[in-house]
């Protein structure tokens, strides 16, 4: 893998990375880096987590002229909430070059406010179609001298009904600028878009092996009217440190966030109805702790880089494939394990074979009580290690079985001399071996699974 350095990042750059702890690039923008800094257009495939905003920031920054007095690069996002982050990403970058200034734009923020900014020589203006097109339009946003332009989640775009808005703006830029479009799919819309609007644009995919590999997925059967019960019994059993359940709509959205407050949880909602600035509230409460659960509709499924996300329930089935991999992929990022459990129905069961088909894999089968039990799988890559090492040890215990019975006979004969008259029966050999452990690790006998799933079911 190349260096920052090799792929032409200035020291200062590299520097500000290394002080937020990145030190080497990942595929995705060791690939998109490359292309961007030789001044090629790109269209990438890339799910969210796998590094791809700083794989268009970082040759933005360092191919951007400082202190100019006009707009030099231009990010259009889906939602506001990808946005304020990608903002706040590129805030970070340049918080030491006074040089360069970005702004987000988009809708429940004031126009006014919105202006004032745009009037202060911003360099990077990022927001959201509607918005942008009606800066435009009243001439406050002048885009005749941009240099870069990102199209994010276009897939998104798209099945909102954005795109003909992008297209729009894309017609009011100039044509030397240089594009990059990133899509988690690259339908025939989003393809006639890159024909249209790209100068020949290298094409780069994220290799699968980088893509959800360390998230566990599990599909779990129950009833609709069960799946309150089934939901608190999952996070009863794995108490997550931060977690989102998804809903299909802001009405069970509210109604599971009310059951879930109820019960004294530290849970928010998160939906369509819900004021801008309280949804700006609770995705800092969210990622900064001090709310470790979110119950949400797909508003919160794309593009939201929230650390620490240790598990994902589908408390409703995603209709998509494409948003099947959006919800989980808010879990296991950055390297860490994730975890996601989806709850299907019998109506649901086709959604979940269509999702299984698409993405060519197959979703593991569970029933809660094997679920609680076996929740420790989720644990850290060392507690893996220290189970893997327990196994070796037994198949080493297997291997001195018949050192061990030997002894075994060599105490029962001991325990017997006592009583002269008492020799040992097979019976007596066989309570022996009955007390030893099996190679799973249980005492034979004795039904400790079934116990452990009774007195968990008791809470």
């Amino acid at each position: 893998m190349n260096s920052f350095a090799s792929l032409g990042l200035s020291k200062g750059l590299q520097k500000t990375l290394a002080t937020t702890g990145i030190n080497k690039p990942t595929l995705i923008q060791e690939k998109v880096i490359q292309a961007l800094m030789e001044g090629k257009d790109v269209m990438a495939k890339a799910q969210t987590g796998t590094g791809k905003t700083f794989a268009y920031v970082l040759p933005i920054l360092e191919k951007s002229k400082s202190n100019t007095h006009h707009v030099q690069s231009l990010i259009i996002t889906p939602t506001r909430e990808l946005a304020i982050q990608v903002t706040g990403e590129i805030r970070k970058l340049t918080r030491k070059n006074k040089g360069f200034s970005v702004l987000s734009v988009y809708g429940g923020k004031s126009h006014e406010e919105e202006i004032k900014e745009l009037e202060k020589n911003v360099t990077i203006v990022v927001g959201t179609p509607g918005r942008l097109l009606d800066h435009q339009k009243r001439g406050n946003l002048d885009l005749s001298h941009l240099m870069f332009l990102v199209i994010d989640e276009a897939d998104q775009l798209l099945q909102i009904g954005f795109l003909n808005k992008v297209e729009e703006i894309l017609r009011k830029t100039p044509a030397q600028r240089q594009t990059m479009l990133f899509s988690a799919t690259i339908p025939a819309d989003i393809k006639k878009l890159g024909r249209k609007y790209m100068k020949t644009p290298q094409f780069i995919e994220v290799a699968e092996a980088e893509k959800s590999t360390s998230i566990n997925q599990f599909a779990i059967f129950t009833v609709d009217r069960a799946k309150q019960d089934t939901v608190i019994q999952l996070i009863e059993s794995f108490q997550p440190s931060k977690s989102i359940v998804f809903c299909r709509t802001k009405r069970r959205v509210t109604k599971l966030y009310q059951v879930l407050k109820s019960k004294g949880y530290k849970v928010a909602e998160l939906h369509g109805d819900i004021p801008q600035e309280k949804r700006e509230v609770v995705m800092e409460q969210f990622r900064n702790g001090d709310v470790p659960m979110l119950v949400a509709t797909d508003v919160a499924s794309r593009g939201l880089d929230i650390e620490g996300v240790t598990h994902v329930f589908n408390y409703d089935m995603p209709e998509k494939a494409e948003t099947y991999i959006h919800r989980i992929g808010r879990t296991g990022r950055a390297g860490e394990t994730g975890l996601a459990y989806t709850l299907y129905s019998s109506e649901e069961r086709s959604l979940l074979d269509g999702i299984e088909t698409e993405l060519n894999c197959r979703i593991q089968k569970q029933n809660l009580g094997n679920t609680i039990s076996l929740k420790t799988k989720t644990a850290s890559k060392k507690k893996g290690e220290k189970r893997q090492g327990k196994r070796k040890s037994k198949e080493l215990e297997s291997r001195t079985r018949g050192k061990d019975k030997f002894k075994d006979k060599q105490m029962t004969s001991r325990k017997s001399s006592n009583s002269p008259e008492q020799k040992p029966s097979k019976h007596s050999e066989g309570t022996a071996r009955e007390t030893k452990p099996d190679l799973t690790g249980r005492r034979t006998g004795k039904k400790s699974s079934s116990k452990t799933y009774n007195q968990k079911n008791k809470r």
